[in-house]
């Protein structure tokens, strides 16, 4: 038997502390709208056929487990769709009473969220662009 160790291109292993993708959530509609941007190009991210998460809105007077919950399935959608760990997040909201709410659901899912913003025109894909701008860098070395 033959064993392979598959290591990154420099030889070191992947930095377990270094910060994840940064995410665009837009919270103004029946259900969470997820993207992702690079280079200023933003992408709705859409769950694979037979994976589907419901991401419907707690209702209205929903507690923090509701909204924690999206949370996770916003954080489970970005990480399938961009196969790497999720760790902060813009988003676009409608009802700013709510952003103290979100704030902590999304720190419960383990979502530090970067800023609240006010929904535009594509509000998913504006929050993405600006989540990109306002991501942690991992550190060079």
């Amino acid at each position: 038997m033959k064993l392979f160790q598959i290591e990154e291109p420099d030889g070191s292993p992947t930095d377990s502390d270094a910060p994840g993708a940064a995410i665009g959530v837009d919270l103004g509609g029946l259900a969470a709208e997820v993207a992702m941007s690079v280079g200023g190009n933003a992408a709705t991210l859409e769950d694979r056929d037979g994976f589907a998460l419901d991401l419907s809105l707690p209702r209205a007077g929903a507690g923090l487990r509701e909204w924690t919950e999206l949370f996770e399935g916003v954080r489970l959608r970005a990480e399938r769709a961009l196969a790497r760990p999720v760790t902060h997040a813009v988003v676009a909201l409608a009802d700013a009473a709510l952003a103290e709410t979100v704030a902590r659901a999304a720190a419960a899912a383990g979502i530090e969220v970067l800023r609240v913003i006010g929904r535009g025109e594509s509000p998913a894909a504006e929050a993405a662009m600006l989540a990109e701008d306002l991501a942690p860098r991992p550190e060079v070395r």
